[in-house]
């Protein structure tokens, strides 16, 4: 397994992070495996993957680049950057740093990433940073932004639960449960970030910087001895947000926004996987959750470390007697 060197100066300096260069990224990469983890990453991949099997057909060297560049174990480096930390940067700014990359270094991670010589004719090529750039360009502009506003409110979310939870029950049970099965505290400074049987690397004294992203894929990377980033699939879910229909009378007694939360919590559902389901922002789930509570329509309750709402009696009997009459 692969595991970082971490003190209290580290984990006292760490930062969770949005960035979306990380987020058209991990895109990219379910674009290419072709795999979703969800029904809402199937959708998705549904509606866009016919759109990217034509971009790359257009452009044979980028259909060889992008494999290369993902590699088997490990994405070649300048396609990963580590974000700087100073706060969030649009996809524009981050995205120089890949076009800045030298040629020859894009050549020498690719190598890396391949695990072996890089093959022709991506070796004779000067533009590959330049390729990748406008690829990531391509996937960001048609599958992520026009869902970014909604990706954001899924990101904060889980940057909230996972602030929160470090409050009450400290660094080991948050990074354990950052990415389960790959990452994990072991103890004495040791951190695990993946599976990899890498040798450990030393993160004293560096920024340690938390990156979430919607899709379900993840990586680490890290620059010098300076900053290391984890980025990890957040919690909440990128689902459609269709859900079950709000009735009409329901919606004119509680409001359409909190009786679309209620329909909901047949099954139990957490605050984070409300705001995914539904779209709305964590500040208004949570107003109506309240209001729903006071009412004992939903009732709270701990499922290990979740925290979970589902419908109490009077809850069911309301949404149910609004069905019976549609």
């Amino acid at each position: 397994m692969g595991w970082w060197r971490i003190d209290a100066d580290a984990l006292a300096g760490s930062r969770f992070l949005l960035s979306p260069l990380a987020e058209a990224t991990a895109a990219l990469q379910t674009l290419d495996l072709r795999m979703a983890a969800h029904p809402g990453e199937r959708a998705w991949l549904e509606a866009h993957l016919p759109a990217y099997r034509a971009r790359l057909a257009s452009e044979p060297l980028d259909a060889l680049l992008v494999p290369a560049a993902l590699g088997t174990t490990w994405n070649a480096d300048f396609v990963t950057p580590t974000p700087r930390g100073d706060g969030e940067r649009s996809f524009e700014e981050e995205l120089t740093r890949i076009r800045a990359t030298p040629p020859a270094a894009a050549l020498a991670d690719l190598a890396v990433s391949l695990g072996g010589p890089v093959p022709e004719p991506l070796a004779s090529a000067t533009d590959l940073p330049h390729r990748m750039a406008e690829l990531l360009t391509w996937v960001w502009r048609e599958t992520v932004l026009p869902t970014w506003p909604r990706r954001r409110r899924i990101l904060e979310a889980d940057v909230l639960a996972r602030t929160a939870r470090l409050t009450r029950e400290g660094w080991a049970a948050a990074l354990d449960e950052l990415n389960p099965g790959r990452t994990r505290w072991l103890g004495e400074g040791r951190l695990q970030v993946n599976a990899r049987a890498f040798p450990p690397r030393s993160a004293t004294g560096a920024r340690l910087l938390f990156v979430p992203v919607t899709p379900s894929r993840g990586w680490v990377s890290w620059e010098g001895t300076e900053r290391f980033a984890i980025v990890y699939p957040c919690a909440g879910a990128l689902a459609g947000t269709d859900g079950p229909a709000v009735p009409e009378a329901l919606g004119a007694l509680l409001g359409s926004a909190r009786a679309g939360v209620l329909v909901r919590l047949q099954s139990p559902l957490s605050t984070s996987q409300l705001v995914a389901l539904t779209g709305q922002g964590l500040g208004s789930v949570g107003r109506h959750l309240k209001v729903l509570l006071d009412a004992r329509l939903v009732r709270r309750r701990r499922a290990g470390r979740s925290v979970l709402y589902d419908w109490t009696e009077a809850g069911a009997a309301l949404v149910r007697a609004q069905d019976d009459r549609t």
